[in-house]
């Protein structure tokens, strides 16, 4: 290195020098009781030579500066969302002089975890997007010096942890004063499962545009989906099989937009001739449905970004002040909503029957 001083090893490294197994290594660093005092003892030492930090061991010194690499772990890699946001943070992280290492969070238990292969690479920093780490790995992540950030977390984060979000509630509340203003007065949400953090939020600004606007939102309307297509196509068809249904629905998801999409063809409905349709995330897909999906706009390469650019900042040993950034939310009128008319409904709606002709496809040519 250029500074003079020696980037610290990683486990595997770790592991040679001191003539034992890297799970070993990960046992003595996260204080497990099951390795022998005299194993203990030699990887101790090499431990302290190159300023790891042990479960238990008192925290006194800052970590030595380790090899230029931070992780991007993801509850999973399809799809756009994960893409956009690797993206983001892999310019922002050219832009500082640091490599990415993405990886998948695996909820199976078997074998080592990313909290694992992260300490194994010697990784300067973290950033969790699309999983929530466990109290134990976040526990095992400050014990080793390693900063953490994540995006868009699923529930409140503990001190020590950063994040970076988006204004859910004002982007809910955007895009249910859009349809407010359109005419619509029974408008169905569906979001995603009630635990989130996020989903709470856009819940919110819905029942605040509503409730602002004078008009009711009955407890029917409120759907719960898996932001998949297939959740979304189910929740939307429960929406439209209403007594009294929607004319307008908030999908708090692209995804899940689409699959209402394909759920109103099958009926025989048309968008948004019969129902208006809004998404939220503006993911390269809702432009190719037909017709565009109305969404609101997640900026998530600059959520990405600046995941990285303040994970840069921690590493640096700077105080970022602030343990959340919120980036804005935009909402995207396109060809999805249009001002509130008599639905033309399909005759198969009540029974379940065919696609009629009035059902628009959800993808374009």
């Amino acid at each position: 290195m250029t500074d003079g001083r020696a980037a610290r090893l990683t486990l595997a490294q770790i592991a040679e020098t001191a003539g034992v197994s890297v799970s070993t290594v990960s046992k003595v660093l996260n204080g497990r009781d099951d390795v022998s005092a005299d194993t203990r003892a030699r990887v101790d030492a090499v431990l302290r030579r190159n300023r790891y930090v042990r479960r238990g061991a008192p925290a006194t010194e800052p970590a030595a500066p380790g090899p230029r690499t931070v992780d991007l772990v993801l509850g999973g890699i399809d799809g756009s969302w994960p893409a956009s946001v690797a993206s983001g943070m892999e310019a922002a992280a050219h832009d500082a002089g640091l490599h990415v290492v993405i990886s998948v969070a695996r909820a199976n238990g078997r074998g080592p975890d990313w909290v694992d292969r992260a300490l194994e690479r010697g990784s300067s920093g973290v950033v969790v997007g699309l999983a929530e780490p466990t109290e134990d790995q976040l526990r095992r992540l400050a014990r080793a010096r390693i900063p953490c950030v994540v995006i868009d977390p699923l529930s409140d984060p503990p001190p020590g942890v950063w994040s970076v979000g988006t204004t859910n509630w004002s982007g809910a509340y955007e895009a249910t004063s859009h349809l407010l203003d359109q005419g619509h007065r029974r408008i169905g949400l569906v979001t995603g499962p009630p635990g989130h953090l996020f989903a709470r939020a856009r819940i919110a600004g819905y029942r605040s545009a509503m409730s602002a606007a004078g008009v009711d939102a009955p407890p029917a309307l409120l759907r719960h989906g898996t932001y998949d297509r297939a959740s979304g196509r189910a929740q939307v068809r429960a929406l439209i099989e209403l007594p009294e249904p929607p004319t307008a629905v908030f999908v708090c998801s692209d995804h899940m937009a689409i699959g209402g999409y394909e759920a109103l063809a099958e009926a025989g409905l048309r968008v948004p001739d019969d129902v208006s349709v809004v998404g939220f995330d503006d993911l390269p897909e809702a432009r190719w449905v037909t017709p565009p999906l109305t969404t609101v706009r997640q900026p998530l390469k600059e959520m990405g970004g600046a995941a990285l650019r303040t994970l840069a900042r921690l590493i640096a040993g700077e105080d970022v002040e602030s343990p959340r950034t919120e980036l804005a939310t935009t909402l995207v009128p396109r060809g999805s909503t249009a001002k509130r008319r008599e639905p033309t409904r399909g005759a198969g709606l009540r029974s379940g029957g065919g696609h009629g002709s009035a059902g628009a496809e959800p993808f374009g040519a």
